[in-house]
């Protein structure tokens, strides 16, 4: 089997950062393109739990913050060539649809990043990845 497209779900966690320098060193020795994925959630109150639409300069905020503070430098730090991708959404499904529609063959994430108040009203990413995504994850601790 051919592995050739490789991803890896990042949000600045340790684990998530270590999950993109391992993904890196597998992508070299496979000779696969690799893409960090993040998912950037719309300001509070788009999700109907309170308030309107986030403006479009909080939007725009938001999306330009994830990829200065976040994805350039993961992508700096690894010593391949990483096409950097910003979805906006719920992080497991856009991370599940982006491997999907991008034919990903591995999935790269951490164990562990998101809050614990998070992980206790959405469950854990990594897990709910490792139980749906169209391709075999590397869960990285």
């Amino acid at each position: 089997m051919q592995m050739s497209r490789f991803a890896v779900a990042v949000d600045g966690s340790a684990e998530s950062k270590r999950a993109a320098q391992m993904a890196a060193e597998m992508a070299k020795l496979a000779g696969a393109e690799l893409q960090l994925v993040t998912v950037v959630r719309p300001p509070e109150g788009w999700w109907g739990i309170e308030g309107s639409p986030p403006t479009p300069e909080a939007m725009s905020s938001a999306i330009a913050s994830a990829r200065s503070e976040l994805l350039t430098p993961i992508q700096k730090s690894l010593d391949v060539e990483a096409e950097a991708v910003l979805e906006v959404g719920e992080p497991g499904g856009a991370i599940i649809n982006f491997c999907s529609e991008n034919e990903i063959d591995m999935l790269f994430v951490g164990r562990r990043g998101a809050g614990v108040v998070e992980r206790v009203m959405m469950g854990s990413v990594a897990d709910r990845l490792a139980h749906n995504a169209p391709c075999p994850v590397v869960i990285v601790p």
